[in-house]
């Protein structure tokens, strides 16, 4: 099955390459912006600008349809480069701090083009992601992939200009995978950009269902935000006065990433919110805690070890959420822009608790405000989310692989010769072209008949033809 082999697949491997680099691009320049805003500004001063600066990146992440709607093909692939480039300039520039204004606007480039380039990657491994079973584990490798580059850069790399020189290295670098990637997805080139055509056969009050759920889903994110912007900008406070954030505890991070994936990824990621609503708990506590006196370093180890189960399930989250929208370029990578513009909306309100001089009652106030807000959100979005299955109703349980081949095959009326390529296209990795070699067909031939196999079941891709077959099993 290609579910088995999907870390060894190049796709997967170039997806969770893709994600890694970007994780240690973003993390890596906010992490050098962030010092040399400190070399001129106080504590409070810059963790505004840095969440600033995440806030910009977020329209960045917003734009980036827009960038794909107006550039196709050889016009896409240059307008990337540039992104690229220039963020790498920018990296260099925000190292040379020539003066406050100058890094400050440098650095605000840098993000909004970090923010386009993100997008761009988000959306490039939701459609590399063929088996979405394993869909938070290769979130969650991705993510220990960049705090590890990161954890690496910021304890052997000593000098400031290699520093930012690696930075500026792994944007091109990312691009190169990037554009590499891409043109893994064209060889496919049976697999249509769009969702499932399920989507657009629903009803209107479902598409309305399923629109109210992607907006809980955002607010939902936004509020869980609220709790790590705090804990991050509390960390980021004790950066500037001088302790370094780069050394052991990070890599807690890339643990906490890895355990996530594969807990998240149980039942299908049946119980992933439940699991995110426990460990937004323990977060909460700890907020109250550093604002009690409790111990910087134990907030920094609960915190390390939570943000890397957040940012699995906000990533997760919202690639799962994009199979079922009709702009998958927008969604798959929102989980990131609605984390920074938390970040950007909470800066001065997240700063007052933290250097307020009250007992800690007011952070306790707030955090049940807030524990109430996102069990309401939370059990409505659960009530709201579409179901995992896009499998027909009139699908009956089927108990194994063999009898869901078999149903699908008849439900759909296929004739012998499209049976034989259906088998392929859901129980091989072959491309069309081997498929059409495997049986003696012309590819023309082999792409009419996937066609049809794709009009029959209701789907527009590989992708969407292999979670249909995939659903029906699990149909118990």
């Amino acid at each position: 099955m290609v579910k088995e082999r999907v870390f060894t697949k190049p796709k997967s491997i170039y997806a969770m390459l893709l994600l890694g680099m970007f994780t240690f691009l973003f993390l890596g320049s906010e992490y050098l912006y962030v010092n040399r805003i400190a070399l001129t500004e106080g504590e409070e001063k810059t963790v505004i600008v840095q969440n600033y600066a995440l806030g910009v990146s977020a329209i960045g992440f917003f734009l980036y349809p827009l960038f794909r709607r107006f550039f196709k093909g050889r016009a896409q692939v240059v307008g990337l480069s540039v992104i690229a480039l220039a963020a790498a300039v920018c990296d260099l520039l925000v190292q040379k701090h020539v003066s406050d204004w100058f890094t400050l606007y440098s650095g605000m480039v840098l993000f909004l083009l970090l923010g386009l380039l993100g997008s761009a990657i988000h959306y490039l491994f939701f459609k590399l992601t063929e088996d979405r079973d394993h869909l938070a584990r290769m979130v969650g490798i991705s993510y220990a992939f960049g705090i590890l580059l990161q954890f690496l850069n910021n304890n052997f790399v000593q000098a400031d200009t290699a520093e930012a020189m690696l930075l500026s290295l792994s944007s091109l670098a990312a691009l190169a995978l990037l554009l590499r990637a891409e043109r893994l997805c064209d060889r496919e080139t049976a697999e249509a950009e769009e969702p499932p055509l399920s989507v657009k056969k629903e009803s209107g009050k479902e598409n309305r269902k399923r629109a109210a759920a992607g907006g809980l889903l955002a607010l939902l994110v936004i509020l869980m935000a609220c709790i790590f912007s705090t804990l991050d900008n509390a960390v980021t406070m004790y950066h500037v006065t001088g302790i370094d954030i780069g050394q052991w505890p990070r890599l807690l991070l890339a643990v906490s990433g890895v355990a996530a994936g594969f807990l998240f990824d149980i039942r299908n990621r049946k119980f992933m919110t439940i699991m995110m609503y426990c460990v937004l708990l323990m977060s909460v506590i700890c907020v109250v805690v550093l604002k009690m006196g409790g111990s910087f370093l134990i907030g920094l180890i609960v915190f390390y070890l939570s943000s890397g189960f957040f940012f699995v399930f906000f990533t997760t989250s919202f690639l799962d959420y994009a199979c079922h929208t009709q702009l998958p370029a927008l969604w798959a990578g929102m989980g990131r822009a609605m984390n920074n513009v938390s970040a950007a909306l909470l800066t001065n309100a997240s700063i007052a608790l933290l250097v307020s001089d009250s007992n800690g009652m007011s952070a306790i106030i707030l955090a049940l405000v807030l524990f109430v807000a996102i069990s309401v959100v939370l059990s409505l979005y659960t009530a709201w989310m579409p179901a995992a299955s896009d499998v027909s109703k009139d699908i009956p349980a089927n108990p194994d692989p063999q009898e869901a081949f078999r149903t699908l095959s008849e439900l759909f009326s296929l004739t012998p010769r499209e049976i034989e390529v259906f088998d392929k296209l859901v129980h091989s990795e072959e491309s069309i072209q081997e498929i059409a070699d495997g049986l003696y067909l012309s590819r023309r031939t082999c792409q009419r008949y996937i066609a049809a196999i794709y009009e029959k079941a209701g789907v527009k891709s590989r992708m969407g033809l292999y979670r249909l077959y995939i659903k029906t099993q699990l149909r118990q």
